[in-house]
């Protein structure tokens, strides 16, 4: 649990197309450390939506629609969106 004096941070995984359907739905809120990243954020919507891939080597994050790095802290009600990767012609 957590201490106290750090409260968690509500955050919301925004969640498109493989990863959408493998889910089953759009968004998922999780509750996270002070401190957290957005691949922390996605890890934990991995641990409510098992079925999510656990690789995120070819995923792209943005944080509050902007283009952020896996390792970008989290503030409290921040949106981090996952981009799975897309192929086509």
């Amino acid at each position: 649990m957590y201490p106290s004096f750090a409260m968690p941070l509500h955050i919301i995984v925004r969640l498109f197309a493989s990863h959408r359907e493998a889910a089953g739905t759009g968004s998922v809120e999780v509750r996270l450390e002070q401190g957290a990243t957005a691949a922390d954020a996605f890890a934990r919507a991995r641990d409510v939506h098992p079925e999510l891939p656990a690789d995120t080597n070819n995923v792209a994050f943005a944080v509050n629609r902007e283009f952020a790095r896996p390792d970008t802290q989290l503030a409290e009600g921040d949106e981090v969106a996952v981009l799975p990767p897309v192929a086509g012609g």
